[in-house]
C-alpha cells in the first residue's frame, strides 16, 4: 500500500463520523497504535525521583536512548551469543585500551567470574569442579579493611579469603595455594597497602590481581587507569555511571585471563556462572552506552552537575539556620553533592526529613547513609529535578525548622 494511501486512510480515521466504522473495517497495522501501558502503576508501585545516586535497589541510572534503542534493535534478531560476546568484547577492548573484555551480568558476576579465571585458568576439569577446589589454588589475598559485603561473589568461586593488614604480611601469605589479590578500589584509603603498591606487589609476586571499581566511573580515566598501573583484571558496572543495562557489567583485563572467565561463564552449561546469563540486548545495550560516554563532554557535564547544586542550595538559601555544602565523594559515586545541616535539636531531624522525602508526592530519594545531615546527588536527577527537589526540601524544613 503507498504511503499515500495509508495516509489518507488514517486521516478519514480521525473523522469522528466515519472513524468507528472504518476502524471495524480495516487492517490492525492501519489503525491507531495502542495506548501505552503504565506498568508501574498497574502494580502499585510509585516511581521515585533519584536524588541518591547509583545504588542498585533503586535501580541504579536510566539508560540514555541511544541505549535503549540498542536493546531493541537487538532484541529483534537472533545471534550466536559466544560470537556475540567476542565481537563485542574485542570492540570494547579497542575502545577503552586494554588487552581484552568481556560483558558480565553486573559487576559482582565480574568478580567472580575474575575469580574463576584465576583459580581455573583454562582447564576444564577444574572448570566443572568448582566451587569444589580441593587441590588447586583457592586463596585470595585481601586486606583486612578491604572486607565488604560483595566480597561473597569472590567466595563463590570456592576460595579462601586471607586477610592482610601490611605489605609484610601480604608477602608472608603467598604460597602455592594462592590464587589472586584482591583489592576494594573504593576502599584504598582505608588500607595501608594502597593501589599503585598493591599492584606492584602483584607483579612481584608473580600473583594476579583484581581491582574491584565497580561504582567508579566518573571519572572517564579509570576505565583504563587501573590497569595501567598494573592490576590484571578490573570491574566495573554496566548500570551506574556508564548507564548502561543495570543488569549489566564489564570485566577487563589480560587476554589469558577474559578467555578463562569467558570458559567459566554462560552459556557454557557446566560452569561456575551459568546462572550470570546476559542477553544480547543487555551486551549490545552497553557497548552502545559505553561508546556515548567514551565521546560525552565530561567536562560540560560537571558543569551541569555543579549548576544542579547551586540550584538545590540556592532554593535553600532563604531558610534561617540551614547550612548548606557541596562536596564530591573521592571514589564512588565521584560527581558534586550537596550536605544539607541545621540544628536538629530545634527542629525536624534528618530521618525525618528523609521520611517524608520518601512518603510525599512525589517520592524522592536521597543519598543513603547519612545520619546527622541530608545528602543529595543530583547526577542521577533527570532535567528540571534539582528545583522539584529544592522546593521539596525547603517546604518541609521551613516546617521543620525554620
Amino acid at each position: 500500500m503507498s504511503s499515500h494511501r495509508r495516509g489518507f486512510l488514517q486521516a478519514l480515521l480521525s473523522l469522528p463520523w466515519i472513524g468507528p466504522v472504518l476502524a471495524g473495517l480495516m487492517p490492525a497495522s492501519l489503525g491507531a497504535k495502542p495506548a501505552r501501558r503504565h506498568f508501574y502503576k498497574e502494580l502499585g508501585i510509585r516511581p521515585l525521583i533519584n536524588a541518591a545516586g547509583t545504588y542498585t535497589n533503586l535501580s541504579a541510572s536510566l539508560m540514555p536512548r541511544e541505549a535503549v534503542e540498542a536493546v531493541e534493535a537487538a532484541s529483534r534478531q537472533y545471534v550466536s551469543l559466544p560470537e556475540l560476546h567476542e565481537a563485542v568484547g574485542k570492540r570494547i577492548a579497542a575502545l577503552i585500551g586494554c588487552e581484552a573484555a568481556l560483558v558480565t551480568a553486573g559487576a559482582a558476576s565480574g568478580l567472580t567470574l575474575g575469580t574463576a579465571a584465576c583459580v581455573t585458568g583454562k582447564d576444564m576439569e577444574k572448570i566443572r569442579r568448582i566451587p569444589d577446589t580441593t587441590g588447586m589454588k583457592n586463596e585470595v589475598i585481601i586486606q583486612k579493611s578491604h572486607r565488604f559485603s560483595y566480597d561473597h561473589a569472590v567466595r563463590n568461586a570456592g576460595v579462601r579469603l586471607i586477610e592482610v593488614e601490611t605489605s609484610e604480611e601480604l608477602e608472608r601469605a603467598v604460597n602455592e595455594r594462592t590464587a589472586m589479590m584482591l583489592f576494594l578500589n573504593a576502599n584504598d584509603a582505608a588500607g595501608r597497602i594502597k593501589l599503585e603498591e598493591f599492584a606492584q606487589l602483584g607483579k612481584k609476586l608473580g600473583v594476579p590481581t583484581f581491582n574491584d571499581a565497580a561504582a567508579d566511573v566518573p571519572p572517564v580515566e579509570n576505565l583504563w587507569r587501573y590497569l595501567r598501573i598494573g592490576f590484571d583484571l578490573v570491574t566495573f558496572s554496566g548500570g551506574k555511571g556508564l548507564r548502561g543495562p543495570q543488569c549489566s557489567g564489564l570485566l577487563l583485563g589480560r587476554k589469558d585471563l577474559i578467555e578463562a572467565a569467558v570458559m567459566n561463564n554462560c552459556p557454557n552449561s557446566d560452569s561456575i556462572c551459568r546462572s550470570n546469563k546476559v542477553g544480547k540486548e543487555e551486551i549490545v545495550g552497553l557497548l552502545a552506552a559505553l561508546e556515548l560516554y567514551l565521546k560525552q563532554d565530561h567536562q560540560a557535564t560537571w558543569r551541569d552537575w555543579e549548576r544542579r547544586v547551586k540550584t538545590v542550595a540556592d532554593l535553600l538559601s532563604p531558610l534561617r539556620g540551614v547550612r548548606t555544602e557541596v562536596f564530591v565523594p573521592p571514589i564512588a559515586n565521584h560527581s558534586p553533592h550537596l550536605r544539607i545541616t541545621w540544628d536538629f535539636a530545634a527542629g525536624v531531624k534528618p530521618a525525618d526529613v528523609v521520611k517524608q522525602l520518601r512518603e510525599g508526592e512525589p517520592r524522592i530519594e536521597v543519598r543513603p547513609g547519612a545520619r546527622e545531615a541530608i545528602e543529595v546527588a543530583v547526577w542521577m536527577l533527570e532535567p528540571g529535578q534539582d528545583q522539584v527537589v529544592g522546593k521539596r526540601l525547603r517546604e518541609i524544613l521551613k516546617a521543620g525548622v525554620a
